[in-house]
């Protein structure tokens, strides 16, 4: 007999598939295929072009206020327990305070749930409405854990397209479509991310529209919202909570540059209460009753954060990631494989479309990248993980000129192999 003589078989032996299958779904899980690839002895500085993490680029470092309202919170002495409804209202107000300045009506700390961080907010949202027998729209490309926590969750994901023609829209036809009796939402994801698109007005009236008629909700994640830089301005997609309920995932991990700190939100944009009468408040609630939020002390820290950060950190960042999306979309367009169908207007990243046609040696997407990390020590996100398969997500949160050294490699990864192309 195995196991020294045992007789019973160990019973918790099968794996979760359901957790099987999110896992697949996951940025780290395609990084690290990529990192392996990395010649450890190679002479030159790794160049992590692949996550949206800036906070180790000085100069996306956080703005001093929040250094000091985190140092002041932790000082004082008074945010050493666990958190309680004392220490989170503040931090809750704080929160809808900030969000109602970009919207038509207000909202109160009642409609704002703590997390800890982004990710858990999306976790939240999935979980509430998680359950066999319904489905969500997700946008394709989109952020693979919206889809993971979908999936774990046992709910179908009906993908709908973003448009690369029409600056990465919508797919509004799309959506209707695929919308049936059990879909319970749809995700929009704006400023976008993988693709940096940023949705008009007039776009984001035509989801509340389609989505209103079809009796659903939008989850609106808006980690990156305010991070604009081209000709559209950043609407929040609350704005047209009297056309539907909205459910907002937010962060300060993108504005403020330090995603370690781990405090997000979601907030409820629902003027008409409708989220109320369906016991939608009363799930977050409970299920928010059941896991641990954001660190005691970045709760009692955000109120000050928020209100003493100056406008002249913001705009400096924006300006930042304008200057550096420019050298991004411009370098791309001298790498004769690789094309950048939409100029990125917000947040960290583009999308690029990889044309294989012009290697002999390069199957796809992740063969690319690993290649690249093996030969020039420059990481890049593979599309497929993103489910673009001969895509790849560029992200240019970083110094100038470690950017333009990055994307200096790539040019000269594509030229070689292109040449050797030529050859064959």
């Amino acid at each position: 007999m195995e196991d020294g003589g045992r007789s019973t078989p160990w019973r918790f032996a099968a794996p979760n598939p359901t957790l099987a299958a999110a896992g697949e779904r996951s940025i780290q899980k395609a990084l690290l295929q990529v990192h392996a690839c990395l010649d450890e002895r190679g002479p030159r500085p790794v160049i992590p072009l692949s996550h949206g993490d800036p906070s180790s680029s000085p100069s996306f470092r956080t703005a001093p206020e929040a250094e000091e309202a985190l140092v002041a919170a932790v000082r004082s002495g008074e945010y050493n327990g666990y958190p309680t409804p004392a220490t989170g209202l503040p931090a809750r107000r704080a929160v809808a305070e900030y969000l109602s300045r970009d919207l038509p009506y207000m909202i109160s700390h009642d409609d704002i749930f703590l997390t800890c961080g982004g990710s858990q907010a999306i976790e939240t949202v999935m979980s509430v409405f998680g359950q066999a027998g319904v489905n969500i729209l997700l946008p394709m490309p989109g952020y693979p854990k919206h889809e993971a926590h979908a999936v774990f969750h046992k709910m179908e994901v009906r993908h709908y397209d973003l448009l690369p023609e029409r600056g990465w829209e919508v797919d509004l036809e799309a959506v209707e479509a695929l919308a049936d009796g059990n879909t319970v939402a749809i995700v929009i994801t704006n400023p976008n991310n993988p693709c940096g698109s940023v949705y008009t007005y007039e776009h984001l009236a035509k989801i509340a529209d389609i989505a209103s008629k079809l009796g659903i909700l939008v989850i609106a994640d808006e980690v990156y919202g305010h991070l604009v830089y081209g000709t559209t301005p950043f609407v929040p997609m609350g704005v047209f909570g009297e056309t539907v309920p909205v459910i907002t995932l937010g962060a300060i991990s993108k504005r403020w540059a330090v995603p370690g700190w781990r405090l997000g939100w979601i907030a409820t944009c629902d003027p008409k209460g409708i989220l109320r009468k369906t016991k939608v408040v009363d799930s977050l609630r409970s299920f928010v009753s059941i896991i641990s939020g954001p660190a005691t002390f970045i709760q009692g820290a955000i109120p000050h954060i928020i209100k003493n950060t100056n406008d002249e950190f913001y705009d400096n960042i924006v300006k930042l990631l304008k200057e550096t999306a420019e050298i991004c979309y411009d370098a791309i367009k001298e790498i004769k494989c690789i094309t950048c169908p939409h100029k990125p207007e917000g947040s960290f990243f583009m999308m690029v479309k990889l044309d294989v046609s012009q290697f002999s040696d390069i199957c796809d997407d992740v063969d690319f990248c690993s290649k690249l990390a093996k030969e020039e020590s420059v990481i890049l996100l593979p599309g497929k993980s993103l489910g673009m398969e001969n895509w790849l997500r560029i992200t240019f949160a970083s110094e100038p000129p470690t950017l333009k050294q990055g994307l200096e490699r790539v040019k000269s990864f594509c030229r070689r192999h292109q040449s050797q192309a030529n050859l064959c």
